[in-house]
């Protein structure tokens, strides 16, 4: 029998996981408001928040009301397989304040209702919950002007396409306040998707040129 301490049984040991650097894609400062960044959506360390948003009653024409974190993180796990279809989180400073997403209209059932043109991108746009201190006056208008200019100048488009449900009264205003010209109302057709269905929506279609 030994006398020899017994061996320790091994281990592996483990490099520390580093989740991936997602820089920005757009970043701007904006006067009295912060520094605006846009980068990609991270499907599964951003499920969390997206789902935080989009499950609010306040949220509900954004059609995620009912899902699970892993529902909504498998939506925007499959979006990253897209060619066309694209979603970023939105910080200010540090803190996120929105989701976007952009589209290829003539991939998307918006292009059933309208003619598309060359250069043109399809936006959508869910704003995060105010907090405690309430009204945000100016916080709108300047993440559009952020997204318009990511759009036009960054990705080089020439129109982009709204078509927020006109029942959302609030959303329909803000862009026609900011400049966008109202088109048709018109209804999207139900699709199915691998993980979920999007139903039949009436809708105000809403442009705005770079010119």
């Amino acid at each position: 029998m030994s006398d020899q301490p017994a061996a320790a049984p091994a281990t592996t040991v483990r490099e520390p996981v580093h989740e991936p650097v997602r820089e920005p894609v757009h970043e701007e400062a904006v006067d009295g408001f912060g520094t605006v960044r846009i980068r990609a959506l991270d499907p599964r360390a951003d499920a969390g928040v997206v789902h935080g948003w989009a499950s609010q009653e306040r949220a509900s024409f954004w059609g995620m009301n009912g899902l699970t974190r892993d529902q909504v993180s498998e939506i925007y796990a499959h979006m990253t397989t897209l060619d066309t279809h694209h979603a970023f989180l939105v910080l200010r400073d540090t803190d996120p304040v929105a989701l976007l997403q952009t589209y290829e209209p003539e991939a998307d059932r918006v292009s059933e209702v309208y003619d598309v043109l060359p250069g043109d991108i399809g936006v959508h746009l869910l704003l995060a919950p105010a907090g405690p201190e309430g009204a945000r006056p100016g916080w709108t208008s300047a993440l559009l002007t952020v997204v318009a200019s990511y759009v036009f100048r960054t990705l080089d488009r020439r129109r982009v396409i709204v078509d927020p449900d006109v029942r959302n009264e609030k959303a329909v205003a803000r862009f026609l306040k900011q400049g966008f010209r109202a088109g048709p109302v018109v209804v999207l057709p139900e699709v199915d998707l691998p993980d979920v269905h999007i139903p039949e929506k009436k809708a105000q279609l809403a442009f705005l040129d770079r010119e």
